[in-house]
């Protein structure tokens, strides 16, 4: 089976010690987790959990299932890149001194879409924000031409196209069922 890059969305109450008990389900299949990020999600009170893995879709269909079935867990999907609209944002420090050499940088803001975030006369913080192959492509040209003085790169950040967040429509079918029971 091939192998790719799966994106895990999974939503649960901010619970203590939940990321070790999900860290150790990929763990156990020896998986390595590409990204992981998480944030309070559009819900009131529910967290978001985005985490990149690169494997079979049966695999991943195994752990999202093995993942849903914690206490902890309100739900767990899997999507493709194709389902999402993602991002991840990158930080770059490069020498000012050596950046200045270079001559004109405005070129290579406007190629890059990359702001400036803090310029002194030691360093400069370049920002991007892009899918991992653009945000690469900047870090090996800086590498490259000038050297990088610090990098670091966030987890990606990701959102269905769908209308409505999955949970949503967890969330309504549960009220719809048991919300409207007699006491």
């Amino acid at each position: 089976m091939e192998t790719k890059l799966y994106t895990i969305t999974v939503f649960s109450e901010n619970t203590v010690g939940l990321l070790n008990q999900i860290t150790i389900i990929f763990t156990r299949r020896a998986l390595n987790i590409e990204t992981l990020s998480v944030s309070p999600s559009a819900i009131k009170g529910i967290h978001k959990f985005t985490i990149t893995i690169n494997s079979t879709e049966d695999v991943v269909e195994k752990v999202v299932r093995q993942i849903d079935k914690r206490v902890d867990i309100l739900k767990a999907y899997y999507n493709t890149d194709e389902d999402l609209v993602h991002q991840e944002i990158a930080l770059y420090k490069v020498s000012t001194e050596k950046l200045l050499a270079l001559g004109s940088i405005e070129k290579m803001i406007r190629d890059h879409h990359i702001q400036i975030l803090e310029m002194n006369d030691s360093s400069v913080v370049f920002q991007k924000t892009g899918h991992y192959a653009e945000t690469q492509k900047l870090f090996d040209e800086l590498n490259h031409s000038i050297g990088v003085l610090q990098f670091i790169r966030s987890g990606r950040v990701a959102i269905t196209k769908s209308k409505v967040e999955r949970l949503s429509d967890m969330l309504e079918e549960i009220q719809r069922k048991f919300g409207n029971q007699p006491e």
